[in-house]
């Protein structure tokens, strides 16, 4: 009697953020939820309970710095293994892969920075602040991308993906280089002797994830005891991870790396960038003057995003492809290029993060931060999605 084979499973996605693109925006819905529902606490009878419990010690630190600086490394982890799987194995693996996405992350990121400097030049004390506007929140971007549906074309999601994962990276090294309390080199010293070792492994052909989170763990401590911001010891972690199933295998769903994003994905998602946006956008109105709206501060953070991200995006697009550097994303007309570049001004959640490292020392800013992360990721939300709709119905020449 002869048997029917059996039919080959297919390989499951590659890339959990790319299994995104496709099935909607529910990690961005739940995020912009967050963000809606920290504005009624903070602004109801819970406010006062809401502000003595994001400060509340627990142990070393308060909770809201275990938020920060503890979840927050988690997401950086992410971040740093999609960072990783993309420039090896993915759709940034070669220069002309990068070429269009990197020309506009650095646009988005360095207009943005010159329209707050612009704004606060008179006043050295907020220049700090420079980086805010610089970043893109993908969960947030994507989420608005997702709710069009079928109106933004899937390369335009893809594209937006690499920009965004670029724009990360961009933001870790400011982390890094620039929001560095005073270093302690011994410290920093052990902390390099972990990383040795997550390498050490790597190298080896470790495949068990076990030890890694262990070091991951250790370097993490380190880190944070450092000087330097503790996200970072995420993305370092993430480095180590090796993206093979084996040596000399093509990356599949068995790789350390592959497994440990995909098992990520959801926690970050769904409540790791929940819980970071409800602690840290909930900005109370009471008592708030309209001097705060014009501020500097806010007005260079809602300027630099909803205005410096669509001039820096957009011109970084037009220049590249003027130039023959590169092509604009198939299918994707000059009306979905500028409905992304405004979605790119959504900061929200690398924005309250970078702000609360900017102006750590000095709390006076913090309210003028969030009004400028909310009032220009807003802007950009709903303009981004008017021009995509506005472009789908009416057919966007190319």
């Amino acid at each position: 009697m002869q048997t029917t084979p059996s039919p080959r499973r297919l390989p499951r996605p590659l890339s959990a953020l790319r299994s995104l693109l496709v099935s909607g925006a529910g990690g961005g819905l739940v995020l912009m939820a967050s963000a809606v529902l920290a504005l009624i606490v903070a602004n109801g009878p819970l406010g006062p309970a809401y502000a003595q419990a994001l400060h509340a010690a627990i142990g070393p630190m308060s909770l809201l710095h275990w938020i920060n600086d503890g979840l927050m490394a988690v997401f950086f982890l992410l971040v740093g293994l999609e960072i990783k799987r993309e420039v090896l194995d993915g759709g940034l693996r070669t220069w002309p892969d990068r070429a269009l996405p990197g020309i506009a992350a650095l646009g988005g990121m360095a207009v943005p920075a010159l329209v707050y400097v612009a704004i606060n030049a008179g006043t050295p004390a907020t220049l700090r602040g420079w980086a805010i506007p610089a970043a893109t929140d993908i969960a947030f971007a994507l989420g608005v991308l997702g709710l069009l549906g079928s109106r933004a074309p899937v390369s335009l999601k893809v594209f937006l993906t690499a920009l965004a994962i670029l724009d990360d990276l961009g933001a870790v090294l400011i982390i890094a280089l620039f929001y560095t309390a005073d270093l302690s080199w011994p410290v920093l010293g052990l902390a390099a002797a972990v990383l040795a070792m997550l390498v050490t492994l790597n190298r080896v052909g470790l495949r068990r994830l076990g030890p890694y989170l262990i070091l991951g763990a250790a370097l993490w401590l380190l880190v944070l005891r450092s000087g330097l911001h503790a996200t970072v010891a995420g993305v370092l972690l993430a480095l180590a991870i090796p993206l093979r199933a084996s040596p000399g295998r093509p990356d599949d769903s068995r790789s350390p790396l592959h497994r440990l994003e995909h098992a990520l994905q959801p926690w970050v998602a769904y409540l790791i960038l929940p819980v970071f946006g409800f602690a840290n956008a909930g900005v109370s109105l009471a008592g708030l003057e309209a001097g705060a709206l014009l501020a500097p501060v806010t007005l260079g953070v809602a300027s630099g995003l909803f205005v410096g991200k669509q001039i820096g995006v957009l011109g970084g697009i037009w220049l590249a492809v003027r130039a023959g550097v590169a092509h604009k994303p198939a299918g994707a007309g000059w009306r979905h290029i500028y409905g992304v570049s405004l979605l790119c001004g959504i900061g929200f959640t690398m924005s309250l993060f970078i702000g609360g490292l900017a102006f750590a020392r000095q709390p006076e800013f913090d309210t003028e931060t969030k009004l400028g992360v909310l009032a220009g990721s807003l802007l950009s939300t709903l303009a981004g999605a008017l021009v995509l709709s506005l472009g789908s119905r009416r057919g966007a020449p190319g």
